[in-house]
């Protein structure tokens, strides 16, 4: 191809990605970064400016029974104060990183007035926690859309200051439950193939979590048939924390941001997010390969492939919190790398 041929974006980016100097496709992933920033901000010299981290944080209604989860509902609450005051390990890697950090009261059972005026912390509280799916729906439709609403409100609002890459965290005890069920509501895939050990779940807490999340599916299995709409699988079986998050996603995409997709929770929060608009694909990085068994499951059935493989399963968007570092490396290497020609550097005949 020759530079006067050259009539689309992706083939001028292409092109200038080839003629730097190194041996095509050299810089691996990468170069295929490079070339996905390019195209969502429809430039050739794409740029990584305030990234933030955003994590939301809700209760589960299922938690207080006890039969999915090892860690009491009470960690919730205690561990969004350990993300204001500094002490988590997101705070650890945006700090070093240089990535703002916002933490989002989503539906926690607990009372934070006294973070009110926090810069880190955004009240976007539906309720104390969702209901037990076990008995009810965890949510009315009602609370789902606002829900929606608020994450789409505060991405809206972080894009205004300048921030064009944002990855999304959660923070939730029983969280990897109700994503296992939505999951398997959204893809077919087995739902024993969906759960994993979520916080660190023995042997028999796994096998208990098991009966348990059967036990929720058949309760509503009539209204998470194939096909059924996110809204209704996020009502039925979600929490509030992963609507925010879908819609928040949804809202990042329509503002063209790069967006870092984190572990298990927020690739399902993206379920529900591509199920209304599957375009939000396309704005989508995906940081890691969670050590949770459903996420290696969901990244094959996207056909995706993360950055990372390190074996985390925390959460709290620490995998988009080190990903990040290798979206702006991409993006230098396109903005700042010398060509052949500029170089003086011979190319290949």
């Amino acid at each position: 191809m020759t530079t006067s041929s050259i009539s689309t974006l992706e083939e001028i980016i292409k092109h200038k990605i080839d003629f730097k100097t190194k041996p095509p496709g050299s810089l691996g992933k990468l170069e295929a970064i490079a070339l996905q920033a390019g195209l969502i901000q429809q430039t050739t010299r794409p740029q990584i400016n305030q990234p933030h981290i955003v994590v939301f944080a809700g209760d589960h209604g299922i938690a207080a029974t006890g039969l999915v989860n090892p860690y009491p509902r009470t960690v919730t609450a205690q561990m969004v104060l350990n993300f204001i005051q500094g002490g988590a390990a997101i705070n650890v890697f945006c700090r070093q990183h240089q990535i703002a950090l916002r933490i989002v009261d989503a539906g926690v059972d607990a009372d934070f007035s006294e973070l009110a005026g926090r810069k880190e912390f955004i009240d976007a509280k539906i309720g104390y926690g969702t209901r037990n799916y076990l008995k009810e729906p965890a949510m009315t439709q009602a609370e789902m859309d606002q829900a929606q609403e608020k994450g789409r409100a505060i991405v809206a609002s972080i894009h205004e200051t300048g921030c064009n890459c944002i990855g999304f965290g959660e923070m939730g005890i029983g969280n990897t439950s109700a994503a296992s069920l939505m999951m398997t509501a959204f893809t077919g895939i087995p739902l024993e193939d969906c759960i994993g050990r979520g916080t660190g779940s023995n042997d028999e807490q796994l096998l208990l979590k098991k009966k348990t999340l059967a036990a929720a599916y058949q309760k509503h299995a009539a209204d998470l048939v194939p096909g059924a709409s996110a809204t209704t699988i996020l009502s039925h079986v979600g929490g509030f924390e992963i609507a925010m998050m879908s819609g928040a996603f949804l809202e990042a995409a329509k503002r063209r941001m790069i967006i870092i997709v984190d572990g298990f929770i927020c690739s399902v929060a993206l379920l529900a997010a591509r199920s209304q608009e599957p375009g939000v694909m396309d704005y989508c990085i995906f940081a890691h390969t969670s050590g949770e068994q459903g996420h290696r499951a969901l990244l094959n059935w996207l056909g995706v492939q993360p950055l990372l493989n390190l074996g985390m399963r925390l959460g709290e968007g620490t995998g988009a919190a080190l990903a990040i570092p290798l979206v702006v490396s991409a993006v230098s290497f396109l903005d700042e790398m010398a060509s052949f020609e500029s170089a003086g550097v011979s190319n290949k005949d």
